[in-house]
């Protein structure tokens, strides 16, 4: 997940806004992992309780849209799409996602073992804060699914444990973001990903529910603000989300992360990835109802919104429809 930088944060001052569509899904500490678009995968129990300081952080670039569905992948097995900036190569300016795994079991949780190599080809072990932690991990199934964001432990040697709730059969890909703090890419934003089969009978890949104004997840009401930006893919726009409960604004957010919501984009098809950087100050268990983000899509076509927002203890998430311009 990464910030904008400050050329986009100037093109944000566009005056329009992105039109987001919502759909609804159980969010929280609930439900499971690659289950249908109505019912969004819970978060680890780490990510449940992740220590709240630290400033959020830059999106990478998405790509060229494929068609949506299991068969949308680039490689399958660890196979990996060339080098590029959208978070869909396990190779980026010299940095390298190293993992022995590239099938996990189903139905039951899994654990998932990585490691980066550095420009020189060894283990990159040196790694900044990046929104209270070091490494952000996310798997997500390629008909967007199933999502997990955790926030697994890197033992001396370098090595990654990430551990992950149940996942359903089929493809998914995993994305390991992170800023060296150390050597010739010292602080800079790198996203990097593999694939990865979960053998089963997987099921059809469920088409992308249409775009909405507003969701309701776990008794919250999550509705966004803004105009479409037709041809304007490519540039930061202003997005507003206001969250309220049983009609009535909602202003006890509790800080997840650093920030009072948590944002991340996937591009229907391909999985290109997106962070959209939150621009909300924190004040305490005092959030809301109303939460600002520049969102930098580039490319146009559907994506898929993971929405992570905390209450009294419990984190929740919303999937997220957009259509860009």
């Amino acid at each position: 997940m990464r910030t904008l930088r400050p050329a986009l944060l100037a093109a944000s001052a566009a005056t329009c806004a992105l039109l987001l569509g919502l759909t609804a899904c159980g969010g929280g500490s609930s439900t499971t992992a690659g289950q249908a678009h109505g019912h969004a995968p819970a978060s680890s129990p780490e990510s449940r309780t992740s220590p709240t300081a630290s400033m959020p952080s830059k999106p990478s670039m998405p790509s060229t849209p494929s068609t949506n569905g299991m068969d949308g992948m680039d490689g399958m097995d660890g196979m990996d799409a060339p080098a590029s900036a959208n978070g869909l190569s396990a190779d980026r300016d010299g940095y390298r996602l190293v993992s022995p795994d590239a099938r996990l079991p189903s139905g039951a949780p899994a654990t998932y073992r990585f490691s980066v190599t550095a420009p020189d080809g060894g283990p990159l072990t040196a790694f900044a804060l990046d929104q209270t932690q070091r490494m952000h991990f996310y798997a997500v199934r390629s008909d967007l699914t199933g999502f997990q964001h955790v926030h697994p432990g890197m033992a001396k040697d370098g090595t990654w444990t990430a551990r992950l709730a149940a996942l359903a059969p089929g493809a998914w890909r995993f994305f390991a973001s992170f800023t060296p703090d150390a050597g010739p890419g010292k602080g800079t934003d790198v996203v990097l990903s593999r694939t990865v089969t979960v053998p089963g009978a997987a099921s059809s890949p469920v088409p992308l529910p249409a775009p909405k104004t507003s969701a309701t997840v776990d008794g919250y009401t999550v509705t966004v603000k803004g105009d479409v930006m037709a041809g304007m893919a490519g540039m930061a726009h202003p997005l507003a989300v206001t969250v309220t409960r049983n009609g009535r604004p909602v202003t006890d957010l509790q800080p997840y992360l650093g920030t009072y919501a948590h944002l991340t984009a996937f591009h229907a098809g391909d999985l290109a990835f997106a962070h959209l950087h939150p621009t909300t100050a924190v004040n305490g268990d005092h959030g809301g109802p109303e939460l600002a983000f520049h969102a930098e899509l580039p490319t146009a076509g559907d994506w898929r919104l993971f929405l992570q927002f905390r209450t009294q203890g419990t984190l929740h998430t919303a999937a997220l429809t957009l259509r860009a311009g």
